[in-house]
């Protein structure tokens, strides 16, 4: 039997984005449940804790005031205000893992990706989830029941601009069903790992195969 054989190579920010209730959240957690050497990206944010959330596995919660400073700083990969509630990527731990191999999952929204793309394009790979209609993206967001009606209008509202960036995304897959948007979404990151661009190991593998 062959033993696991795996070369060295540069880790990837994996972009997960979709209108809220269109199943980025719920693709991402089953990447993360099934695939070894990826971690979630966790954001700054100033909205409040959710019931369940726990501080440093779902995000870092500061105040308004720590989180300008970090964007003072350029500390953020990438940063976004959205109703509200500001939310950021840290750079220095991101930059550190990719360098080791180590894959990130991103759930951000189109201004998320855009900026994450802007200073990291070679590292990015990056998909959107489109809802079978609209109609069952407001379905499904009423299903979740932590939102009131103000909230929900401004969801669907924000849909329709958030869609019409589908085109600055590599990947768009339709939630039509959940284990086939799950499948395409998975075989998107196992083929983008194994890009020569990423393999840096290939040039001494392939040179000691001439010697």
């Amino acid at each position: 039997m062959f033993e696991s054989f795996h070369l060295p190579r540069r880790g990837l920010m994996f972009i997960l984005s979709s209108p809220s209730g269109a199943g980025k959240t719920t693709i991402a957690r089953k990447l993360l449940a099934v695939e070894q050497n990826l971690d979630m990206s966790v954001s700054v944010t100033t909205r409040p804790i959710r019931p369940g959330e726990v501080e440093g596995r779902d995000y870092f919660f500061t105040e308004r005031a720590g989180f300008d400073a970090m964007v003072k700083e350029e500390a953020f990969l990438e940063w976004a205000e959205v109703f509200g509630n500001c939310y950021g990527t840290p750079r220095a731990h991101i930059v550190e893992g990719l360098e080791r191999g180590q894959d990130f999952l991103f759930d951000v929204d189109w201004q998320g990706a855009q900026q994450l793309s802007q200073r990291a394009r070679e590292d990015v790979v990056s998909v959107f989830l489109l809802p079978p209609d609209m109609g069952e993206l407001e379905r499904r967001l009423r299903a979740r029941a932590t939102d009131d009606e103000s909230v929900i209008a401004g969801r669907m509202a924000r849909a329709g601009d958030e869609i019409s960036h589908w085109d600055a995304y590599d990947y768009v897959v339709i939630n039509h069903e959940l284990e086939d948007c799950f499948d395409k979404v998975r075989t998107i990151l196992h083929a983008e790992r194994l890009k020569r661009s990423r393999q840096t190991g290939l040039i001494d593998f392939t040179r000691n195969l001439k010697t």
